[in-house]
């Protein structure tokens, strides 16, 4: 009889033993009996399988905060039409699911077996999910998959090519974590094969777009296919740009610790890490580019040749004229078969009020007039302009004053009708006395000792801000739009005089 070589067979025996192990919280779930309103069977091991891949589209999409309420809400959905529940029955079966996966006790899965390669009765721990925050506003928990959990999932799910880097991503994060510096560079060549495919494949779908789009549908197939495509490597570029940053801490946590020098070989892995991961990250961010490329150029090229094509092979003297010569229309048909190729009507007229619009009047100047630049002011224009605004804001903080010392509050459409009521409506009708308002407004608070003085000293606000004393004046905005002359609007603004 022929001899076997046992030790041969029975290799690695823990580690198939533990895969199988993962399984078993599936197999639990199918034990359990649990009826809708209508007394039909609720497949529980389904709904637990569900619930590993809802979590782990969750890790996908970087959606941290998930918890009971969540998972509920996407059984009800996803079941809706299957079993007839109550709103309380789908918390319970999330909290059935999620306990059977994370015992509340917080104890991680045991599975005992016997290890024929060892020869010893041996017991493995294993956790699907774990905690991930705590909302305690809400009193509220969030998972998301543990390590064994992923595992599981890839175990019972065959995922599309596409979605090979986010794994690779995934497992990179979890290596680094545990100090695994030789499976991390390996994954990091992984995610560039991963890249290189999907390079590829762009490749071809060009060449498909710019062959296939035969039609409308079509196009509208691949347009969809393109957005996918560019939201998908939006997400992993971002965990790029999280991987690269963690793992330039982890470089620079090493180096603290004197890893450098002490262990050469695994700083060297980590440096060599770091240079691939931004290898990795470059060709993938021209996937990005050319992405969009395809999305913003190749895919429009595609809808016009399509649309010039159509032009080209309609024939009118075989599509329309025939058709109406041949075939007798009544009048209504005819209509409709004529109406997209005539004009659309048009009618030239124009109204008597343009005789009194506005005209515009350009003078006749002579041939030989010269154009000359405008003058600056001179020395004297400019400070009698100046005087002149001094004097005004003079004027305006004084009739401010007088309406505060009889309130502490007034907003400025009041200050309005206070200049209205005393006969003062011309200080509004001016654009300084918009500009008074802006300055304080920048300024606020304001106070006597915080002006601010030109190089001649003498700041336009000094006069008034000299009668202001040692009191504060503090200026707020509101939405309102204040419009009392038809030439300036403003905002409106509360004016509050303060004691220093």
């Amino acid at each position: 009889m022929e001899r076997h070589d046992i030790a041969t067979i029975t290799a690695g025996y823990q580690e198939r033993i533990r895969r199988l192990a993962l399984f078993d919280p599936l197999t639990d779930l199918e034990r359990k009996r649990e009826k809708d309103e209508n007394g039909k069977l609720i497949d529980m091991k389904g709904l637990g399988l569900l619930t590993l891949l809802f979590f782990f589209e969750q890790k996908v999409m970087r959606h941290y905060k998930t918890g009971v309420k969540q998972l509920a809400a996407f059984i009800q959905e996803v079941t809706a039409e299957q079993y007839q529940l109550q709103a309380s029955d789908y918390s319970r079966l999330a909290s059935s699911l999620i306990d059977n996966f994370r015992p509340g006790t917080g104890v991680k899965r045991t599975y005992s077996f016997y290890n024929w390669e060892t020869g010893q009765d041996e017991q493995l721990e294993y956790s699907i999910l774990k905690t991930n925050n705590f909302n305690p506003t809400t009193n509220e928990q969030f998972y998301t998959l543990d390590d064994d959990g992923l595992e599981l999932v890839f175990a019972t799910k065959e995922f599309y090519s596409e979605f090979q880097l986010s794994i690779n991503q995934l497992m990179l994060r979890k290596q680094l974590e545990r100090g695994e510096f030789n499976g991390a560079l390996r994954q990091v060549n992984e995610m560039r094969v991963a890249v290189e495919s999907i390079d590829e494949r762009m490749l071809a779908l060009k060449q498909e777009i710019q062959r296939s789009i035969v039609s409308e549908e079509t196009f509208d197939r691949y347009k969809e296919l393109l957005n996918d495509s560019y939201s998908r490597l939006q997400r992993e570029d971002d965990e790029f740009k999280e991987l690269r940053q963690f793992v330039k801490e982890t470089k620079d946590r090493l180096y603290a610790k004197d890893i450098h020098r002490k262990e050469q070989k695994t700083y060297d892995l980590i440096l060599t890490i770091t240079r691939e991961l931004e290898a990795v990250h470059y060709d993938h961010s021209r996937l990005l580019e050319q992405t969009l490329s395809l999305k913003n150029t190749t895919l429009i090229t595609a809808q016009e040749s399509l649309y010039y094509t159509g032009i080209e092979a309609f024939n009118f003297d075989h599509e329309i004229t025939s058709h109406i010569i041949s075939v007798p229309l009544p009048l209504e048909t005819m209509k409709g078969v004529l109406h997209p190729f005539l004009k659309v009507e048009e009618e030239r007229t124009w109204s008597p009020l343009t005789l009194f619009a506005d005209q515009t009047i350009v003078e006749d100047q002579q041939a030989d007039q010269t154009t000359t630049m405008p003058e600056a002011e001179s020395d004297e224009e400019i400070d009698a302009r100046a005087k002149a605004l001094r004097k005004l804001y003079k004027k305006l903080m004084e009739e401010l004053l007088s309406v505060l010392s009889k309130m502490r509050e007034i907003r400025l459409s009041a200050f309005f009708d206070y200049l209205t009521e005393t006969n003062q409506a011309q200080l509004y009708a001016s654009r300084s006395f918009y500009e008074f308002w802006l300055i304080l407004h920048q300024r606020s608070p304001i106070t006597r000792g915080n002006m601010e003085h030109d190089e001649d000293g003498k700041s336009l606000l000094t006069e008034a801000l000299y009668i202001l004393g040692d009191n504060r004046l503090v200026i707020t905005e509101e939405k309102a739009i204040l419009n009392r002359y038809k030439r300036y609007s403003i905002q409106e603004m509360v004016i509050r005089l303060e004691e220093s």
